[in-house]
């Protein structure tokens, strides 16, 4: 992005997890103000139970005010790397800990309004534990097969957009080998 030396920045809000800064800047000719979410990052996780299985998570949302079908996920606390967010999000949302972890995919959830950049873990290997939710957390383990995933992906039951990236990209990347 081509911006003068005028930028200007004022942050209007800092929440436990994001900022919101707006920021004023030129291009050109033009005076432009955007108001951006600025995000630690966060990571999502496809956890194979077993060679047809995986893990996804019943997830109660307030700001849509129902229950969505997740891959589990969370954001990344510094100093926390993305595979040391992924292990502890894994563990505490679903009690699962893997022996095999491999980053598949980096992507942007909203780049219109947020930085936030979210890191796609395949996670096998798994060893049951007991979840550590936090206070509040409405979350269900569902272990569903794979061509249920699917299938469920295909008549629109699973609307959640990591969880919809993560399975189509696993999709597309295991159609490969």
């Amino acid at each position: 992005m081509n911006t003068t030396d005028s930028d200007s920045r004022q942050w209007l809000y800092q929440g436990m997890k994001f900022k919101v800064e707006s920021l004023d800047y030129t291009v050109g000719p033009h005076s432009i103000t955007k108001d951006i979410i600025r995000h630690p990052g966060a990571v999502v996780v496809l956890p194979w139970v077993d060679e047809s299985h995986i893990c996804l998570v019943e997830n109660y949302r307030v700001a849509v005010g129902k229950t969505l079908l997740e891959l589990p996920a969370g954001t990344c606390e510094p100093p926390e790397n993305p595979l040391q967010t992924a292990r502890r999000e894994l563990e505490e949302e679903t009690g699962y800990q893997a022996g095999s972890w491999q980053l598949l995919h980096r992507f942007y959830p909203s780049p219109g309004i947020l930085d936030e950049q979210m890191h796609l873990f395949v996670a096998r290997q798994l060893t049951a534990g007991v979840p550590r939710r936090e206070p509040g957390e409405q979350i269900q383990n569902v272990i569903l097969a794979w061509s249920e995933v699917l299938r469920r992906l295909d008549e629109g039951r699973i609307q959640d957009a990591k969880t919809l990236v993560g399975i189509l990209l696993f999709e597309r990347w295991r159609s490969r080998l």
